[in-house]
């Protein structure tokens, strides 16, 4: 069975709120920073150890009961900054604005707003008792938007609990950072300057709960109409999913995730970016994850449609979807580390072969490189569990390792079916695997019964991701749009067309697997 990674969503649920509220704060970890805690009467702005950056004088003003409180400064290469820390509990719609010289600081789990439950509540039909969400009673979602200005920066830092922010149901996020002023989501390590390549797993990282169709229910059941998720690791859980598939959750852009993926237990992690049953509404483009100890990003049910994702260096899965999501990727760049991380690609339906919707991901316009063999010896890329998935404009390179793998579960009509147009492999020897109900002979038909595929494709890649000569004399797939207006039609295979083609540069970090030509290094923050 198919570990559920990155869900141990430790929000306020309205369901089972007991203890969730502003009292419910993490003490600082033992992260190796040290906060420098201001005096009773504000000392003078202290001189930057190195770096150019100084401290604001004072933590800005926000909505959210009990406001930012001021934690001191903490210096790294690039100076001081004043850490003004979140409240566990933001019960009222906020901004945070990009200030010189202030870092916004994660204590601990970070809820925005309350959880409303499976649907929007009614004062007729649901109420939650005085104890739960900050003191007060729920008779509608408490509809808190967090806003984050272009630019900003947010570091989480461990304490009983690991450092991440959860955006409930009934509640958005607004996070629009810009090609040239992203936002960024990191590690107090980050902060203090002792990071390299190598790190991972930090903090958190952070998580959108919707409302949208679920499967695989460990709360209601799908003939009933009520299935939900729980939410794992925790003694109160948050839940997530509902009957809602245009769900908004918010708006995500030009942002990075670095540094994330916390172990908690055996088979549960967080990761960079999880989604529960977000909805078509929900709008998420230009996201970078770095590092992540677990998936650069992973998807429960609900419906997601993002373009311009790239994942570097996670250590487990690039790009995870299981419980009956339904996924339509486009314009993807996926780059492990040299012999390490885990598959490109795991999807899957959590095993539960009767449960519709089944997991159905199509994923146009990706690029996907592995130096060496991955962590797990096995295939570059896992789909299983009777998931449906669909390749276009695709490139494989793993010269080192097999291509592709199936596995069938269940009957002959519920296992996992596969499809591609367009798509290119660089593979081993044996390129393909088959397991349970498929063979390799199985994959490798199901693979070359599309247009335009190449299992044989000999990488010309420069740049690391960057079309070359023969990627670009493979033939796009012309029919991109029959699958999906929300798909662009283009004109090339891959994630990037040719050295003009750079709409990965200037919001992005670099680091030794991949050079985005963004001028900042991953180890390092901006500061402007």
């Amino acid at each position: 069975m198919k570990k559920i990674s990155g869900l141990l969503l430790l929000g306020c649920s309205a369901l089972a709120l007991a203890g969730c509220g502003a009292d419910d704060i993490s003490s600082p970890g033992g992260s190796g920073i040290v906060i420098n805690n201001p005096t009773p009467t504000p000392a003078p702005t202290p001189t930057p150890t190195s770096g150019t950056v100084t401290p604001a004088a004072d933590c800005p003003s926000i909505a959210a009961t009990g406001g930012l409180t001021n934690s001191g400064t903490i210096s790294g290469p690039e100076g001081t900054w004043r850490v003004c820390t979140l409240p566990a509990l933001i019960d009222a719609s906020t901004v945070l604005t990009k200030e010189d010289g202030v870092l916004y600081r994660l204590n601990g789990r970070v809820d925005v707003g309350c959880d409303g439950g499976f649907s929007a509540p009614t004062a007729a039909g649901f109420t939650t008792t005085t104890a739960s969400c900050g003191g007060r009673n729920l008779t509608s979602d408490t509809n808190v938007t967090l806003t984050i200005d272009p630019g900003v920066i947010i570091y989480g830092e461990n304490g009983s609990e690991p450092a991440w922010l959860a955006v409930n149901r009934g509640n958005k996020i607004d996070a629009q950072g810009t090609a040239t002023a992203p936002i960024i989501f990191t590690s107090a390590q980050n902060v203090r300057g002792t990071n390299d390549d190598t790190d991972q797993g930090q903090w958190g990282g952070v998580v959108l709960l919707g409302r949208a169709p679920v499967t695989d229910c460990t709360v209601g059941s799908l003939a009933t109409n009520n299935c939900e998720r729980d939410t794992e690791g925790s003694a109160n859980p948050a839940r997530f999913g509902g009957n809602d598939a245009t769900y908004d959750a918010g708006t995500m852009k030009y942002f990075q995730i670095r540094y994330s993926g916390f172990v908690l237990g055996l088979g549960s992690e967080l990761q960079s970016l999880t989604t529960g049953g977000i909805g078509s509404g929900t709008t998420l483009d230009y996201f970078q994850s770095v590092n992540s100890s677990d998936d650069g990003a992973e998807f429960f049910g609900g419906v997601v449609n993002f373009k311009h994702y790239i994942a570097v260096n996670a250590d487990d899965d690039s790009l995870d979807a299981d419980t009956g999501v339904q996924g339509k990727f486009q314009y993807v760049l996926l780059l492990q580390r040299d012999a390490d991380g885990d598959s490109f690609m795991e999807i899957d339906s959590n095993g539960a072969e009767g449960d519709t919707p089944r997991t159905n991901l199509i994923v146009a316009n990706f690029t996907a490189v592995q130096p060496g063999d991955n962590a797990n010896g096995s295939a570059a890329v896992l789909n299983r569990g009777n998931s449906d998935v669909t390749w276009v404009n695709g490139i494989v390179n793993v010269p080192n390792n097999e291509c592709l793998r199936l596995n069938g579960s269940g009957t002959t009509a519920q296992r996992t079916t596969f499809t591609a147009h367009s798509t290119v492999l660089t593979c081993n020897a044996a390129k393909f695997l088959g397991t349970g109900s498929y063979t390799a002979t199985d994959v490798q038909t199901a693979f070359n019964a599309g247009t335009n595929n190449n299992d044989a494709f000999t990488s010309t890649l420069t740049n690391t991701f960057v079309n070359g000569s023969n990627e670009s004399g493979t033939p796009a797939y012309a029919n991109i749009q029959t699958l999906s207006s929300f798909f662009d039609a283009t004109d090339y295979i891959g994630a990037v067309k040719d050295a003009s083609d750079t709409w990965y540069r200037g919001w992005t970090c670099d680091n030794a697997t991949a050079d985005f030509g963004s001028g900042q290094l991953c180890t390092a923050l901006p500061t402007t």
